[in-house]
């Protein structure tokens, strides 16, 4: 039996093709073979150039695969994308979803294609463009340990941070949870903007300054230590630490907001903040 892992990839998107692109630099080192397919002639035309076999189909493509990624658009586009793969694919074929999709449709797609004698793994990604073109992705990942094991070997080429989050659908409920954070932190950051702009400040400095700092500190990352969201113990490690933080964001939050008030800039996320950081952080309801 062959030692090479043949792999197929459909979907050649913003973020799909510098994958697949990456997949197809490595794969004579970490002993793949990659196919590929998409609805668009130009970048399957890019990959055969990097060293890629294009494939007429996604049936066609995965009836030659051990392990089929896909990297669509959305839901429907996976659900597409899968009913073509099962209606050739071999018993034994592992297919990795790396579309962020719904909660409850891994589990779903993971059914259909246990009828077929198929693996099916949920395996988002986060890491954006730049992560994909130079493999330093993460990717969280929700399947068996032999669905896992199975895709491995093509996850280790895309990405610096691989995680087995769980069973089937774990994958996607660990994206979720990464992307809240991601975009209410964006939509913080319109708030700081906005507050900046009114204040007569450079807004295109306040990120260049946010940028610098959060490489530093860690951004929001730097709290997300802890192994539970529970109430802290007074006096534990996490309390007293936490307790310094929450004095300056205090603080902060509230010169903030009085400086919006002046300002007559609403800061919704400001307050919800001021609010809520301190029984996020885990502080006892007596501490509040």
């Amino acid at each position: 039996m062959s030692d090479i892992v043949r792999v197929g990839w459909v979907g050649l998107g913003d973020i799909g093709k510098p994958m697949a692109t990456r997949l197809a630099a490595q794969q004579s080192e970490a002993g793949l073979a990659l196919g590929v397919f998409d609805l668009a002639a130009a970048p399957v035309e890019e990959l055969v150039a990097a060293g890629a076999k294009a494939a007429g189909g996604a049936g066609a493509l995965a009836a030659g695969s051990d392990v089929l990624c896909v990297m669509v658009n959305n839901d429907e586009q996976v659900r597409s994308v899968l009913d073509e793969v099962l209606a050739a694919a071999p018993a034994g074929l592992t297919v990795a979803v790396h579309s962020t999709v719904a909660p409850g449709t891994p589990a779903e797609l993971a059914e259909l294609a246990a009828r077929k004698g198929v693996r099916l793994v949920d395996a988002p990604v986060s890491g954006g463009v730049m992560g994909a073109g130079t493999g330093e992705l993460a990717i969280m990942v929700g399947g068996t340990e032999e669905a896992f094991a199975a895709v491995r070997p093509v996850l280790d080429v895309l990405a610096k941070k691989v995680v087995h989050a769980g069973p089937i659908g774990a994958g996607t409920r660990f994206k979720l949870a990464r992307n809240l954070m991601h975009y209410a932190a964006f939509t913080a950051a319109t708030e700081a903007q906005r507050l900046a702009e009114a204040a007569g400040l450079d807004i295109v400095a306040l990120g260049e300054v946010v940028r610098h700092t959060d490489a530093l500190t860690g951004g929001p990352g730097a709290i997300m230590y802890r192994d539970t969201t529970a109430e802290m113990a007074p006096g534990s490690f996490w309390f007293t630490t936490f307790g310094h933080l929450r004095q300056l964001a205090e603080k902060d939050l509230d010169f903030a907001i009085a400086l919006a008030d002046e300002l007559g800039v609403e800061v919704p996320m400001a307050r919800i903040a001021r609010e809520r950081l301190a029984p996020g952080l885990g502080f006892p309801e007596e501490q509040r």
